[in-house]
């Protein structure tokens, strides 16, 4: 069974940092783009970064530039989202997802199809 797993999220104060894990397990995502969106209550699901297999391309919302930064361990099956600078605009629920490439080596992240969910972690930033 393929699960993707986040952890890290938290109550934060405005100004601070939190750093957000996934741990993917059922299948081998180390040749998989992996990506962070965010979903906040009455709002539109945004795809916050991606990274790709090798780690040498990255994506990030405008929103998000400058302060986030995606990184990931293969060998660990993991991705990492480090925030910085945080604001209350921040707050959401942090989901994980990955992006298989198809029978073409394909990737669809950069349209915001991703393959595997997580269910995601709570980040509250408090101004």
């Amino acid at each position: 069974q393929v699960q993707l797993v986040e952890s890290g999220g938290g109550l934060v104060q405005a100004g601070g940092s939190l750093r957000l894990s996934c741990v993917a397990s059922g299948r081998t995502f180390s040749r998989d783009v992996m990506g962070w969106f965010r979903q906040a209550p009455g709002k539109e699901r945004e795809h916050v970064a991606a990274i790709t297999w090798r780690g040498v391309s990255t994506y990030y919302a405008d929103s998000v530039k400058g302060r986030f930064t995606i990184s990931r361990d293969n060998a660990k099956n993991a991705v990492y989202l480090q925030m910085n600078s945080l604001k209350p605009d921040d707050t959401a629920v942090y989901i994980c997802a990955a992006d298989v490439a198809d029978y073409r080596g394909v990737y669809r992240y950069t349209t915001g199809e991703y393959d595997y969910w997580g269910q995601g972690t709570q980040v509250t930033v408090s101004s």
